[in-house]
């Protein structure tokens, strides 16, 4: 067994849950993130569509903070960019196609296109049931 988390786009959630869907493994835990990239909170274009409505707002800056940052010397910001975590469980003979598939429908080649990270998992086991590891995931 194999745990799959996957950061991704917000706006690419529904497609990544419908790939799944589709791929027989609906189950899955998604979790609201706010993280940075190599980027280390410089600005960048790409990613003023994450950007919450209510950051523009909140700081005054029009149209978008990046285009701001283009025409003014500012100092860096720590700019933590809203995403989503996914985290699913998966037999091991699996785990490849889940992640081709993720990787697939999220890719867009901008920065900010998500991390995909695949651990081993020793274990599993259903409160409910008492059902342990294939059992308990399936």
């Amino acid at each position: 067994m194999k745990e799959i988390t996957a950061i991704i786009r917000r706006d690419k959630l529904p497609e990544t849950r419908m790939v799944l869907e589709e791929l027989g493994y609906p189950s899955l835990t998604i979790q609201s993130v706010d993280g940075r990239g190599k980027q280390k909170g410089a600005l960048c274009a790409e990613m003023d569509s994450e950007m919450p409505e209510s950051f523009c707002a909140a700081v005054k800056l029009k149209p978008t903070p990046s285009a701001y940052a283009l025409e003014h010397t500012l100092p860096k910001i720590a700019l933590f960019v809203p995403k989503r975590m996914l985290t699913m469980i998966a037999p091991d003979d699996v785990v490849d196609r889940i992640v081709e598939s993720v990787i697939k429908v999220n890719r867009t080649g901008r920065h900010g296109d998500g991390k995909v990270f695949v651990s081993p998992l020793e274990g599993a086991l259903r409160v409910r049931t008492g059902e342990t590891d294939e059992e308990a995931i399936s």
